[in-house]
């Protein structure tokens, strides 16, 4: 369900194309929410079929012109009712820790280089979302929307810390395993 509501957040911020939101799904959005472009545009046309959204009149009668849309009064009503609705955490699932439990049954070969693997990749992003933090929050850009769109980029680095930390433990830990053989 909340694939609409990601869109109607990025038309609120700046009305675009379809090919101009799945580069900032790309860039940004996409960081905490992902969708493929075939995504975005088929609900782009369902959020157009709701009344949620509109195609704005083209500049120049073109051929092959790309529609830009923005969101309506319909769908900015929609966007608050989202937000404002109370939602319950989603429970972790994450295939690296039930391939642990399964390691445990079965060995782990395989898994500490893979565990090696997503060190490095939660360590990218890290990195990234840190560049990002001091490129676009300086502490002199402190109004309410730019704090908001902080505290989101805070998570995921909040989030990527804390893999990184669990996964240099568990990495820790394989070095103490006696063997490969759990039975």
């Amino acid at each position: 369900m909340s694939l609409p509501h990601a869109i109607l957040t990025a038309l609120v911020e700046k009305p675009s194309s379809g090919l101009e939101l799945t580069r900032r799904f790309d860039k940004s959005i996409g960081y905490f929410w992902s969708a493929t472009h075939q995504q975005i545009y088929r609900e782009l046309g369902r959020l157009e079929a709701q009344g949620l959204i509109r195609a704005l009149p083209a500049q120049q009668p073109a051929r092959g012109q790309k529609k830009s849309y923005e969101v309506l009064p319909a769908g900015r009503d929609e966007l608050a009712r989202w937000t404002a609705a109370a939602q319950d955490p989603r429970p972790l699932r994450d295939a690296m820790l039930l391939r642990l439990r399964a390691a445990a049954v079965v060995g782990t070969t395989g898994i500490e280089a893979d565990l090696r693997r997503h060190l490095e990749l939660h360590e990218r992003q890290l990195s990234e979302y840190e560049e990002i933090e001091k490129r676009d929050f300086p502490p002199e850009k402190d109004g309410p929307e730019d704090r908001l769109r902080h505290l989101v980029l805070r998570a995921g680095i909040d989030l990527e810390t804390s893999w990184t930390r669990w996964l240099r433990h568990a990495l820790a830990e394989f070095a103490e395993l006696p063997g490969d053989d759990p039975s």
